[in-house]
């Protein structure tokens, strides 16, 4: 099992750039760049492979709406290039709110958008020309107003001609579908105990279409890491997070993270953080998190305990994990993780 954590997205990008690149030496082995409607991942990225030598460096997620299946392409060729062959990409349909509200475009076909792009980027990084028409065309045909355009390569040479492919997903069909032709798989959320009575069909029929030259399906997934005999009292800084995902991302009926808690038996607890998250009652609805879903999606505790916890992700499937170390030194807490994987 690797070791991961997932840069903070909502501070000052280069000084958590720079905290991350100070675990390297600790035994972090890669870190995942967020991008929502905040800074850009792929300069922080950039940052990031300048200041490292060892770590792996991915995208949590790039959007397959705002970019063309081309440029995703060329970015993670990019990335790769310049960190020496130690680029991840991290793929989503994110949501409504997210495509529609900022980026200002239809949020239609995800799963067919999502394929077409992990199809077309491994086709670019092995150099074949490429004469694609589908949801994305390349090039564009004179029908829908084409007129310059042929089929083209990339230019560069990639660093790799398979760049590992991680996929975020939550629903039933969209984990069927990262089963099937993902390198990896980017859930949110992840309670492992609750895992496979949520997931474990959908996983199980994309992996029945899975290429076996794809090897296993990598799982990403963690949480904040506390370890103390105080610790615990780390779990509640779960809370906000839990709110905003279930509560305030999506509307009403359109919010996959609702309907993942609801899947994981918090029905009521679930209806209760929207209410709340929508009426503007942010802290009210952290609140109302049950304290369950705090523990289990976290590992925070005596280091006994801890160890039982990632012992529970790893039998869930988890090959990376993903932490958020919480305390003065967080290079003790990689550390010490580290030695147990």
């Amino acid at each position: 099992m690797e070791l991961s954590m997932m840069l903070d997205y909502a501070g000052d990008p280069r000084r958590a750039a720079d905290q991350a690149a100070a675990l390297e030496s600790a035994g972090l082995d890669a870190v995942w760049v967020a991008e929502a409607w905040g800074f850009d991942s792929p300069t922080i990225m950039g940052y990031l492979a300048a200041r490292t030598e060892r770590l792996k460096i991915g995208s949590a997620i790039l959007n397959v709406y705002s970019r063309t299946p081309g440029l995703i392409a060329q970015t993670a060729a990019g990335l790769d290039a310049l960190s020496g062959g130690r680029a991840l990409l991290g793929l989503g349909a994110s949501g409504p709110q997210v495509i529609e509200g900022w980026h200002g475009m239809p949020y239609d076909k995800p799963l067919g958008r999502t394929r077409e792009t992990v199809e077309l980027c491994r086709r670019i990084w092995r150099r074949e020309t490429i004469d694609h028409h589908g949801i994305t065309d390349m090039p564009l045909p004179p029908e829908k107003g084409g007129r310059h355009g042929k089929p083209l390569k990339i230019l560069t040479r990639p660093v790799r001609p398979a760049i590992p492919v991680y996929i975020a997903s939550l629903g039933p069909a969209n984990v069927r579908l990262t089963a099937e032709i993902a390198d990896g798989w980017l859930p949110t959320l992840f309670i492992p105990e609750k895992a496979a009575a949520v997931w474990g069909g959908p996983l199980a029929e994309g992996a029945a279409k899975r290429s076996p030259e794809l090897g296993p399906l990598r799982t990403v997934a963690g949480g904040l890491l506390a370890i103390g005999d105080d610790a615990a009292a780390a779990r509640d800084l779960a809370r906000p997070q839990i709110a905003l995902y279930v509560g305030g991302m999506g509307a009403v009926g359109k919010n996959f993270y609702n309907d993942l808690a609801v899947a994981y038996g918090y029905e009521e607890e679930a209806r209760r953080i929207q209410e709340l998250y929508l009426a503007g009652r942010k802290r009210d609805a952290a609140a109302a998190v049950p304290d369950e879903f705090c523990e289990l999606m976290t590992l925070c505790g005596p280091e006994g305990y801890v160890r039982e916890r990632v012992e529970a992700f790893r039998e869930a499937g988890v090959t990376m994990l993903n932490v958020t170390p919480v305390g003065p030194d967080p290079a003790k807490l990689i550390e010490t993780v580290k030695s147990w994987l």
